[in-house]
């Protein structure tokens, strides 16, 4: 009883933040059309066909007239019927992995649960024509040509990140492109494919030793059991999605612009940028074979240094 009160109480805070969120941004931020999202998705590089992995930051973008699911329609439009979105629509009610593995009766149902990465993910999740993957942690939507084929096994994978699972299918797709919206390159899961994909090779031991078995229910009612194993929680603290490492994530956006594989340019209000899937795990791997990871520190930043990686993030903003 208890338990459901502190939700309650959570979600009403929550619907009360975000209002007042969408207040201020229409007050103070310049008004954006579907029409300005699809052609500023063009000018960045965004084309009919592709199959685009988004992370994103809504209200970066500015006041899009219709919300979250105007962006969607947008997103939709620029890559066309024949083209792919994937969205990772998480939903991890402890808090992380092994918090959520920890749980006691978790059962995740892919029939009922939503997803609590924010409101454009959710508008996704909600519009017609979504496959999602089934994963008690880490369960991705896509809508469009290969939506089916990249969510169908996630629950078969043998990690989060590993083979059958959407990210390892994606960078396989021709067309692949990872989309930041907003955002810089700290908050993208991409990066883990390659750990999963290098295992004990992988300069840096980042999984936990043990492996949990987390139930999940699928659109058909039936039943899995699925392997998860926790980050090691210290490894957070240094990865590049922390707060204090604007260091390594203004690094790897000077890497990767100086290896010709990011794109930079502006969507709507929001600073953007793309890179190729395929070269993005290769150069990921190439820097893994250097001892340069997500988890890398300054002391090992300063050892390989790099012209352009001061004041990157301002540049990408102009760009």
């Amino acid at each position: 009883m208890l338990k459901q009160a502190k939700r309650l109480a959570k979600a009403v805070l929550e619907k009360l933040r975000r209002r007042s969120s969408a207040q201020e941004i229409r007050q103070t931020q310049r008004h954006v059309s579907r029409a300005e999202l699809v052609a500023g998705l063009a000018r960045l590089g965004i084309a009919k066909g592709d199959a685009v992995f988004i992370h994103s930051s809504l209200k970066s973008l500015g006041y899009v007239e219709g919300g979250a699911a105007t962006v969607v329609q947008a997103l939709q439009e620029a890559v066309g019927p024949q083209g792919t979105l994937v969205l990772p629509t998480y939903y991890m009610p402890g808090g992380s992995i092994r918090g959520t593995c920890e749980m006691q009766d978790y059962v995740f149902d892919v029939r009922k649960h939503g997803t609590n990465m924010g409101r454009l993910p959710e508008a996704f999740l909600a519009s017609a024509g979504i496959a999602r993957s089934v994963h008690p942690t880490h369960s991705v939507s896509a809508w469009g040509r290969h939506a089916a084929y990249l969510t169908e096994a996630h629950h078969r994978a043998p990690s989060v990140f590993g083979k059958g699972s959407p990210w390892q299918r994606f960078v396989g797709l021709e067309n692949a492109k990872v989309l930041g919206l907003g955002i810089s390159m700290g908050p993208v899961t991409f990066y883990h494919v390659l750990e999963d994909a290098m295992g004990e090779a992988f300069p840096v031991p980042v999984w936990g030793d043990e492996t949990f078995r987390l139930p999940c229910i699928d659109q058909a009612g039936q039943r899995s059991d699925v392997p998860l194993r926790p980050f090691d929680p210290e490894l957070a603290k240094r990865r590049i999605d922390h707060g204090s490492r604007e260091d390594l994530r203004n690094y790897f956006m000077a890497e990767f612009r100086q290896a010709g594989l990011l794109h930079a340019g502006q969507v709507g209000e929001a600073p953007s940028w793309w890179i190729p899937a395929q070269g993005f795990f290769d150069h990921l791997q190439r820097l893994a074979g250097e001892n340069l990871t997500i988890y890398s520190t300054p002391e090992q930043l300063a050892a390989r240094p790099l012209a352009a990686a001061a004041g990157l993030h301002s540049s990408v903003r102009q760009a």
